[in-house]
Formats: structure tokens, sequence, C-alpha cells
């Protein structure tokens, strides 16, 4: 099959060296309807007995218009030394001509011809799932330019550049919302499919349409080097990348094409030199056995299944980076998480709070938060996310102080406030004992504690029985607050629908054990890795390997590099800008959602089943028209019928099984 050519902004790509009207995409269509004419006509001229030079220029017409895409395609593949199903129709048709049955052999080029056209458009439907991303670039953009609104061609725009999107434009370029608010329909990038709030700061990508907000948008890439482009090419590629069976189909059609080629020629020759049959009849036999024992369908059934598989996974947010990797996907017994960004967020959150004495929870946060506001931590930003997410207001702070690895301090509302880790505030012995148990308890499950106390002391209400929060000297201890990374929400969920597809499931960590093991309980994994190194990583991956075969590792592409690359299929979260995902795995999940992974298998383990389905097929119909050609002489016409007909329904049972009838089901989950 034809290579995919690199789809970039159309007017970015290079221009075209010849018309349209003279490509074999154009031409082939329009030369099978006049093989089909001329084959007519000269069946009708013979039966109104036509002059002769008449009937014969029809017949070399159709031969010619009918052949001449194979015998090109024949010609290239003996240029590289290669045997192929186009010599053996090529071959077969001029065999029937020069025994003056010139129409059995047009019918044979017209219905292998009008085979290719129906293949081409077959597969181009998968390569169409992607183009159509194509339609997804803007054309224009209005940019922010030397103080002025200036309408730019979308590849003039350049990095750093503000472009002001409009509600329901699509957004030209990946970039950082620098002002504005607005719904983002991101699908056909991640593969969400709810359109997802961005707010000033949050990163957007081109082909994203825009909801009913203003954003102005800050380039971060040019048009040519977008997360869509990179996609596109990404998918392009994979289509072309071959799996292991597909591999050995064409080996296999290599030796299986000269084999039928000797074979029709001892056919021809060695009955007739025994006086078995006559010459003529022999021969024409032998050409519907030569036709009737082409793999067309039995070499196009794979690719065609790959990359109907191929495009369908990249609708659904999955990106395959070639056949081979659906293929081995669909054996994988065990699969690998990491933990930081894949089974949680990657980002810390507050987690608890305890407060102490006379305050409440909210008011320790309020309080925490209004100092942490000034500070550039991550943990500082969890907890002014936590009190805004509670709609607390935050007080204004003077004296602001940063204690770089120990903690913050500052005066608020006239008091002196103190903020830090159970290092930097006090020893053990002087933490309060309620707070003390909370910190251990906290501790124990991951969990990064700060502790927060204010300048004066304050008493306690009998309720609350905690008269040991005040430490005579050191002033009142106002509480604590414990941070984590989340777990993603949908992470027990995949987990169990892995373990459910009988895929054993292991966690591995930097971790100490006692952290992981609470972070695997929460998900339901089995097999808990901690304290390890990145190339520590590599020598679990191997364990696991050796004890249940195929392995799959899932990782953020960056830090699990070393594991990715060992496992035997590696899987990047966080591809939706990440260009090391994109460079590292061999599968990337576009949305960041772990429900992905076993879709992913599940679609691998179909294309399967489908490429076997076809294979087992088509050795089927070769068996059955071989047997056919010499228990009850097949005539040429079915024999050309019965062959071809197989190959288009190999691929279209790899383009309706694997593409079109998901795209309706995820259309209709998305209507629902």
């Amino acid at each position: 099959m034809a290579a995919v050519p690199h789809i970039l902004p159309q007017e970015a790509q290079p221009q075209a060296q010849k018309p349209r009207w003279l490509t074999q995409e154009w031409l082939e269509p329009r030369f099978v309807g006049v093989t089909l004419v001329a084959l007519l006509l000269s069946t009708l001229g013979e039966n109104l007995l036509w002059p002769a030079s008449v009937i014969l220029a029809l017949n070399v017409l159709s031969y010619a218009t009918g052949g001449v895409f194979g015998a090109k395609n024949a010609l290239l593949s003996l240029r590289e030394r290669k045997i192929d199903v186009d010599m053996l129709m090529i071959l077969a048709a001029l065999g029937a001509a020069s025994i003056n049955q010139w129409h059995e052999g047009a019918i044979l080029l017209f219905l292998f011809s009008l085979s290719n056209v129906l293949q081409d458009y077959a597969i181009g439907r998968s390569r169409q799932a992607i183009r159509s991303l194509f339609k997804l670039y803007p054309q224009q953009a209005r940019v922010r330019r030397n103080g002025t609104i200036a309408t730019l061609h979308v590849n003039e725009i350049g990095i750093g550049e503000v472009v002001l999107i409009e509600p329901g434009e699509r957004i030209p370029v990946d970039g950082i919302v620098r002002a504005g608010r607005s719904a983002v329909d991101q699908a056909p990038i991640t593969g969400e499919s709810m359109p997802v709030e961005k707010n000033s700061g949050d990163k957007v990508f081109a082909g994203a349409l825009n909801g009913q907000g203003t954003l102005d948008v800050e380039a971060t890439a040019a048009a040519t080097d977008t997360t869509l482009a990179r996609i596109i090419k990404m998918v392009e590629e994979a289509q072309d990348s071959k799996a292991p069976t597909e591999r050995l189909m064409e080996k296999f059609e290599q030796y299986y094409a000269a084999l039928i080629i000797l074979g029709t020629l001892l056919f021809i020759f060695v009955p007739p030199a025994l006086g078995l049959t006559d010459f003529q009849s022999n021969f024409y036999r032998a050409m519907v056995l030569m036709t009737v024992a082409s793999p067309c369908a039995l070499v196009i059934s794979t690719p065609a299944s790959f990359i109907s598989a191929i495009a369908s996974a990249a609708r659904g947010g999955v990106l395959f980076k070639g056949g081979a990797f659906i293929e081995q996907l669909a054996r994988i017994k065990a699969i690998a998480f990491d933990k930081t960004g894949t089974l949680t967020k990657g980002k810390p959150a507050v987690t608890d709070v305890v407060s102490c004495c006379e305050i409440s929870d909210d008011e320790l946060l309020r309080v925490v938060a209004s100092v942490e506001s000034r500070s550039e931590h991550p943990l500082a930003k969890a907890i002014v996310d936590k009190a805004q997410a509670r709609g607390l207001k935050l007080e204004e702070v003077e004296d602001f102080q940063s204690l770089p690895g120990m903690g913050v301090r500052a005066r608020v509302e006239n008091e002196l406030v103190q903020i830090g880790s159970p290092r930097f505030m006090a020893s053990d012995e002087l933490v309060p004992h309620r707070l003390s148990e909370a910190r251990a308890q906290f501790e124990a499950e991951g969990k990064t504690v700060i502790l927060a106390r204010r300048e004066n002391a304050f008493s306690c209400p009998p309720e609350r029985n905690c008269e040991d929060c005040q430490f005579s000297g050191r002033g009142g201890w106002m509480g604590l607050v414990a941070i984590a990374d989340g777990l993603r929400p949908e992470a027990r969920e995949a987990v169990a629908a892995l373990k459910g597809m009988g895929i054993q499931v292991a966690m591995l960590t930097g971790d100490h054990l006692a952290v992981g093991k609470n972070i695997a309980a929460q998900v339901g994994v089995d097999h808990v890795h901690a304290d390890l190194l990145p190339e520590d990583k590599v020598d679990v991956i191997k364990h696991l390997q050796r004890d249940f075969g195929a392995v799959a590792m899932v990782g953020d592409g960056v830090n699990d590099a070393p594991g990715l690359a060992t496992a035997d299929i590696g899987i990047a979260m966080g591809a939706a800008g990440t260009d090391v995902a994109l460079e590292t795995a061999d599968v990337v999940l576009m949305g960041d959602k772990l429900e992905l992974i076993a879709y992913a298998i599940a679609l691998s383990k179909k294309a399967r089943r489908v490429v076997w389905q076809n294979i087992a097929f088509s050795l089927a119909v070769i068996a059955l028209l071989i047997f056919s050609a010499f228990a009850i002489n097949l005539p040429l016409p079915l024999g050309v019928f019965g062959h071809e007909g197989s190959t288009v329904i190999v691929v279209l049972n790899g383009l309706i099984t694997l593409l079109i009838i998901p795209e309706i089901q995820r259309r209709r989950s998305a209507a629902i």
C-alpha cells in the first residue's frame, strides 16, 4: 500500500507536483468505468458483427485502462526483485488474451481494478478519520500585535503573541490563557466528552472549540508544531508501521506468488506433454488457477484491519504508534502503574484540617491560607485552593517571611502566625497530644503535615478537651493541615476493569512502602513495589515479565522512561502537549483518562480477532476456488469474482467492525 502523506495545515503543505486529474487517485475509478464500457461494447460488437479491427481496439482499450496501474505496481515490485499479486493478475490477463479469450481477461482486469478502488475507498475511510482533524485548523486568527489587532494567517502567529478567541471559534495554536474565561471543547485532542472550563493560566490546544466566553491566548507553539499537528503526524506514521503478522503476510506473499507462477508454468506444459489434455483448454485452466490462487485477500486483510483500529483508537483518545503495538497490547498479561501522576493526580491537595482550641476548622484554614497566599510553594497553592473552594475570605498579611525548607511566618489581623513542618515548628514532645496523634495517623497514610501556631495563647472551651494545646511561652497552637497527592477519581474503576479482564495490576513508586500500600488499598492494586529509583523500576518490570509474561507500563513519559522502554508496551499519560510522552511511549492516552487503558486493550484484542478472521476466511476462499478450478472447471470470470469479492469483504470487515461501529457507539454515548 502507498504511504500516507503527512498532514499539516493546508497552506503549510508543499504544492502537488502534478494536477489532481493526473493522479492515480483521480484516474483509477474513471479507468474502471472505461474498462467496463469497452468490455460491453466489445461484446456487443461481436454479436453485431462489427469489424474485427474495432473489436480489437476495444479489447486493447479495456486492457490498457483496466491493467495500467496493476502493471505499474508489478514493474515497481520487479525493480525491487519482488513478485506480487499485481504481477499474477497481469500475467493471467495476458495469458487469456494470448488464447483469444479477451473478454475473460478484460473481466479479470475490470474486477481487479474495481476491487482496488473499493479497497482504497474503504481504507481511505480509516485514514479520513484522522484526516478529518485537518478541518480543525482555522485559517486565520486575530492577534494583538504592536498595540493593534491584526488578522493573520495561522502560520504567521509567533510564539509569545496573544491570540484573541471569540465565542464559537476554533483555537488556532497551543497556548496559555492570559485573560478571559470559557468552556472549551477539546474532545478532538484529549478525547474528553464534556467541555472543560478554562481560566487564566490554563493550557489550551489547537483545534479545540471555544464555548460562549472570550479568551486571550498566548501562543506557546507555532501552528505547524502544535499538539494537533504532532498527533496527526504520529498517527499517519503509525498507519504505515507494520505489525508482525503483517510483515509475515508480506514475506508469505513473495514466496507464495513465486510458487504460484512456477506451479502455473508446470501446469501449462506438463499435462499436454503427457498427452492428458489439449494445450489451449489446459492453458485457460492454468490462467484460472493463477487467478484464484492469488493471495490478495490474505495480504490486505492484516493492514486493512490495523489501519482501521489505529484510526478508531485515535478518535477515542488513544494513539497507537503502529500496528505492532496493537498486536502486542492484545497479549498483555500484567500492567505496572507508576503512582505519582498516573494513579494519583500528581498535584497536592488538602485532605484534612484539624483545628485546636476555640477556633474552627474553617477559621484555621482561613488564617493559614491567608499567610500561604504570599508563598510560591506548591503546598501553599494547595492550601489556598482549598480555602477558596470553601468560599473563605482571605485576609491581608504583613511582615511576610519565607524560611526555605522550614516554613513561613506573617502577621495576620495584627497577630504573628507561624506555619511549617513539624521538624521546624517543635520537637515531638512539644506538639499537643491531640495534634501529635493526628499527625502520626496522617503521616502513616503518606500525607504531608503542616502545623500552625500563633503568637498569643488562648483558652480552650471545656468541650474541646484540648487544654494541652497551649504551650507556655511559645504561643497558642492552632492546628494542622494534611496534604496529599489526590487519587484520580477514576483510578479504582480503571483498575477493577483491568482485573476483570484477567490482567495482573502492579504499582511502582518511589515513596515508602506504607504510603504505597495505602494508595494500593484505595485503588485495588495487588502488587506494590515501593522505595524505587527510576533504574529500580526496570528491574521490577523484568521481574513481572518473568512471573506473568508480557507487561505494559503506564507512566508520565519522563522519569518513567527507563521502565517504559523495558516494558513490552509503554503507555504514556498526560500526552496532550507533552513532547516526551509522545516520543517515548508506544501508546499515548490523550485525555489522561485511565479508563482508556481497558478500552485500548479491548480494541487491540478485537483487532487481533478480526485479523485472524480475515486470514481464515481468505485461506478458505482460496482453497475453495482452487478446488473448484479442478473439480468443476470454474470459468475465469467466476474465479475473478470470488477472488476479488473476498478481498473486498475482508477490507470491509475491518472497516465496519473496528471503525464504523465504534464510531456510531461513541456518538450515541456522547448524545446520551
